[in-house]
This record gives structure tokens, C-alpha cells and sequence, in this order.
């Protein structure tokens, strides 16, 4: 299942592509949220090859993920992948300067299901695809909302 959305960021987009690359505030975003994040790798500095053992309970259950950076170019480009027992995917994350303090951010995550019901379930979001569509573009929003606070916030340079 893909899904993909668009939103404008009053920000500059250096200041966007910094907060989309602050795994470390990632990290404890998801702990905050109940999830066990514990990073794998050995690389000292942010880049291709980061990788992240997630565990978190969803709808009753523990679920495990692996995630992995797998491409990074500066202001420009993230992408995702993830890994677990009954899903696989990816996110990609595009960034566009569209004036000097104005960013549009494209998302998109496609996800492939590996056992029967996680083909079930994701058949039934494709059944909702409109709901699940406004609650995602709902969190992209929240993101940029709060990538726009952090920036009024900062000092002018």
C-alpha cells in the first residue's frame, strides 16, 4: 500500500532537512510514545547504513521492526526502509526550496505485507484509504507545525 502527501513548511530548507535528520530526537520522540528504539550500528557520523531496532506494542500486540537509512542526500533526500516479521516498506522523504524561508516536503511510504494477515489488514486500510489518508496528512501537518515552531523559536542569523 502506498501512501503519499504533501505539505509547505515555513522554514528555510536547511532547517527542515536539520530536523528531519535529527534521528537522535526521532529516537526519543518514539520512546515517548512507548516504543523500545535501540540504534545498531557503529557509524559516528549521520549517513547511509544508520540502523534501528524498534519494539512496540500496536493494536495488542508487540510488534519489531528494523529500520535502516538507506540514502541520505543533504537538503534534498531521505529514505527509509523497514523491515519486519509480517511487513516490509520504505519511506522517502523529498524536500524543495520553494522561496528562502519556504520548504514543500513530499512523503511518501509504501508498505508490502509478508504474512497473510498483515495482507488482511492492509486490505482492509486500502478499503479505508480516505480516513487513512486524512489521519496521514494530518501527522505530515503535525510535523511541519512543529519544524516551524522550533524555527520561530531560533534566533535570527
Amino acid at each position: 500500500m502506498k501512501l503519499s502527501g504533501r505539505t509547505d513548511i515555513g522554514a528555510p530548507l536547511g532547517v527542515v532537512f536539520a530536523a528531519l535528520s535529527d534521528f537522535d530526537a526521532w529516537e526519543r520522540s518514539a520512546m515517548r510514545r512507548g516504543a523500545d528504539v535501540h540504534r545498531t550500528d557503529k557509524l559516528r557520523l549521520p549517513g547511509p547504513g544508520m540502523t534501528w531496532q524498534a519494539r512496540f506494542a500496536w493494536r495488542g500486540r508487540e510488534r519489531q521492526l528494523q529500520v535502516r537509512l538507506s540514502r541520505l542526500e543533504a537538503d534534498q533526500f531521505l529514505a527509509v526502509d523497514f523491515d519486519g516479521p509480517s511487513v516490509e516498506g520504505v519511506l522517502n522523504i523529498e524536500l524543495v526550496e520553494l522561496a528562502a524561508r519556504r520548504t514543500r516536503m513530499l512523503m511518501q511510504v509504501e508498505t508490502r505485507p509478508r504474512t497473510l494477515a498483515a495482507r488482511l489488514f492492509i486490505q482492509s486500510m486500502k478499503l479505508a484509504k480516505g480516513r487513512v489518508q486524512r489521519k496521514y496528512d494530518a501527522r505530515l501537518q503535525a510535523i511541519a507545525r512543529d519544524i516551524e515552531q522550533r524555527y520561530a523559536g531560533q534566533p535570527t542569523l
